[in-house]
């Protein structure tokens, strides 16, 4: 029936490009609507209107007039049954209850969707502003939410979990079963010392015991320092010394692209100068031969099988301002920040966003495609999904391995609901085309996302069109780590404009200003500042509370607004426009370029699958664009495509913007979690030195 219905949206698409537009057909559109009817016919599946009814849920195509619904420029407006069908379907109306009364609008959902143990005194705390405090006095445990509440419904049986490894391995868990391993692994922290208020420092591959050491931290009111794995030995040695872990967990390795990353290798050099690390329980993952050290180090399913690991485990009540982990991000000054969140406000934040901006149901399969060592694998992959007792789904490998194909392989074995990936992906999964996809059947998909960076609008059209079938909304969601979760983003109700993050969640009062704090113009550029209070909101930097204030609150202490370090502009339509971090702005004779636009120009030329631009300085214009520019299969690199790209910036943004040179390149300097080093691309540009390179993906 997918297939057939897949057919069936083919013709029917074309049907409403002639309904829409009023346009008849091309002769080209004509035959591929005869050969879609043909097949239907020959392989005798049922045309009528029953199915056709059931593909009526496309998205109304772009509107480019200013008079369409009184919008702007390039936009997409869903269909009237995503809207019908959506948690919230009136943006407008919810957004207003927001602004009425923020602490009776959070105190509502809070008390509606969540179990506490004892209730709060106070939504909110400002008196100490910013060290906000949310649900005051209340007592409560995110595992409690997550796991223990589900026990007592038929949610208990229903999957939480699907995992598959890069070799093809696949589990499955139920909530039952996850809850079985998160209370026998929370008595083996316990018997091994681990209690409340301890540090707990996690470094594993993207498999199901990483959630299970999180959840067990959680569990028993230890706060866990998830660092991505992968990370170098010093980063790993730095973030541990720092929080002053008693524990570290790790994996023998995890397998990325065919190969095994030497993860406990990693671990026993930086074991070799930590402390403060008292034990190392290690899990079994890629079976080759590794150094344990004895008296420090354990296997997991050693001590998963002993009578310690009682299924017996109680949930540690907290208060809702207990910390419930830190998570390290990069730091202005190179050192890396550890943002605190706690449980009671934080679980709040991200179950509600991720329910009302992905619309989950009870029937999803959510795949959010991130790492749980970054925030995004935090709140969307291990908390929020189990809050809201969804189904998710987990890979540990390369999207790529062993063909371009993996990705939309998993979304048509599993029937992957809702996809939500960074634009990074994206933009390399583009460079293979399109037939990788169109191999495979991704009907099942009804949402898609976007996360880590802005996404140029070509490559959101690619998304849209390729992977979504022209059916699938795309949430473009701007956060940080810092956030918690989404803050300025889409709702499957909104209508959409590719390239921008649309609208604040309800609740977020958003602008764009100058540096004195005055609004700047309509499509002028400024400071992205945030101007109310979330209950998702980091509540320090551990261990430095100054360096908080310093780094978000001090350019507008008056104001008391929140600085989030990115530049962003707004539309007649009110939509916000981020352009990237204040400091990826390029001044070339006295105007502002962001980064982003320069890459999206590039990018829209169809030679070139990612970009990079880089500011360096000009005695005549005080700075100039230099671009590096990773090249589509089928395309060679050669002095006349430099010269072509330079001019296609140029008609796209302007002359100003045209890069003074361009490097055709293999490969960009990336994180791990895949945000282009544009800081290591200046520093060799200049001769200078690269510095911290730990964070580095290759």
């Amino acid at each position: 029936m997918r297939r057939s219905s897949r057919i069936v949206t083919a013709f029917l698409g074309h049907g409403i490009l002639v309904v829409t537009f009023g346009v008849p057909p091309s002769l080209l559109q004509l035959a591929v609507m005869v050969r879609h009817f043909w097949l239907i016919l020959v392989r005798g599946e049922l045309f009528v209107g029953v199915e056709i009814a059931k593909e009526k849920t496309i998205m109304a195509q772009q509107a480019t007039a200013p008079e369409k619904n009184g919008m702007h420029g390039e936009v997409y407006f869903p269909a009237p049954e995503i809207v019908e069908s959506a948690h919230i379907s009136d943006y407008d109306k919810v957004a207003g209850q927001a602004r009425g009364d923020l602490a009776e609008f959070w105190g509502k959902i809070a008390s509606e969707n969540f179990e506490w143990y004892e209730p709060w005194e106070k939504v909110l705390e400002d008196e100490d502003a910013p060290f906000y405090k949310w649900f005051v006095g209340a007592k409560v445990n995110i595992v409690h939410n997550a796991l223990d509440r589900h026990m007592r419904s038929a949610t208990r049986n229903k999957a939480a979990l699907i995992f598959e490894g890069e070799p093809g391995d696949s589990r499955v868990y139920t909530y039952q079963m996850l809850n079985h391993e998160v209370c026998k692994f929370t008595s083996v922290l316990h018997s091994m010392g681990i209690r409340k208020g301890d540090r707990v420092t996690i470094y594993m591959g993207r498999i199901p015991e990483l959630m299970i050491a999180m959840l067990a931290c959680a569990k028993i009111g230890a706060m866990h320092s998830v660092v991505y794995g992968g990370f170098s030995t010093e980063a790993l040695h730095s973030r541990i010394e720092d929080s002053e872990s008693k524990m570290l967990i790790t994996c023998d390795g995890a397998w990325l692209r065919g190969n095994i990353v030497e993860l406990k290798e990693i671990a026993n050099e930086a074991l070799e100068r930590a402390g403060t690390i008292q034990s190392c329980i290690t899990v079994k993952r890629t079976g080759h031969d590794v150094k344990m050290v004895p008296g420090r180090d354990y296997w997991y399913h050693d001590l998963m099988a002993q009578p310690i690991a009682s299924e017996d485990a109680e949930t540690e009540v907290m208060d809702a301002e207990d910390p419930l982990f830190i998570l390290y991000t990069s730091g202005t000054t190179g050192k890396p920040k550890a943002i605190l969140h706690t449980h009671g406000g934080y679980m709040v934040w991200i179950a509600t966003t991720l329910k009302w901006v992905f619309d989950i149901k009870p029937e999803d399969v959510w795949w959010c495609a991130a790492d749980p060592g970054w925030i995004t694998g935090h709140s969307y992959i291990v908390y929020a999904p189990l809050v809201l007792g969804a189904t998710s789904f987990m890979y540990e490998g390369a999207p790529t391995y062993p063909y371009p194909d993996r990705w939309w392989e998993l979304v048509d074995k599993y029937d992957i609901t809702v996809l939500y990936t960074a634009p990074t992906a994206i933009r390399g999964l583009m460079r293979f085309g399109e037939n990788w996809p169109n191999r495979h059947d991704l009907t099942s998909l009804r949402l898609l996302g976007s996360v880590g960076e802005p996404i140029n609008p070509e490559a959101w059209r690619w998304y849209y069109r390729v992977i979504g079938k022209e059916r699938c909304p795309i949430m473009d969601t701007w956060w940080q780590t810092e956030t918690g979760g989404f803050m300025i983003t889409p709702l499957p109700s909104v209508p959409l404009k590719p390239g921008s993050a649309t609208r604040p969640f309800p609740g977020v009062e958003v602008d764009v200003v100058d540096e004195e704090g005055h609004p700047v113009e309509t499509n002028e550029e400024g400071f992205l500042v945030i101007k109310t209070p979330w209950p998702g909101m980091l509540r320090t930097i551990y261990g430095d509370p100054d360096r908080y204030v310093d780094q978000y609150w001090s350019r507008y202490s008056e104001q008391g607004w929140y600085l989030p370090g990115d530049s962003a502009k707004k539309d007649e339509d009110d939509y916000i426009w981020v352009i990237g971090r204040i400091d990826d702005v390029i001044k070339v004779s006295g105007y502002r370029l962001g980064t982003a636009e320069v890459e999206s120009a590039l990018v829209s030329h169809p030679a070139v699958a990612e970009a990079a631009v880089i500011g360096v300085p000009d005695e005549l214009k005080g700075n100039v664009i230099k671009a590096y520019c990773i090249l589509k299969q089928g395309w060679d690199p050669n002095e006349k495509l430099e010269v072509e790209l330079r001019e296609h910036v140029g008609r796209e943004i302007g002359p100003i913007a045209k890069p003074a040179t361009i490097d055709l390149v293999d490969d960009l300097p990336k994180t791990r979690s895949g945000k282009i080093m544009r800081r290591v691309l200046r520093a060799r540009a200049l001769g200078q030195d690269v510095g911290d390179l730990s964070t580095l993906a290759d």
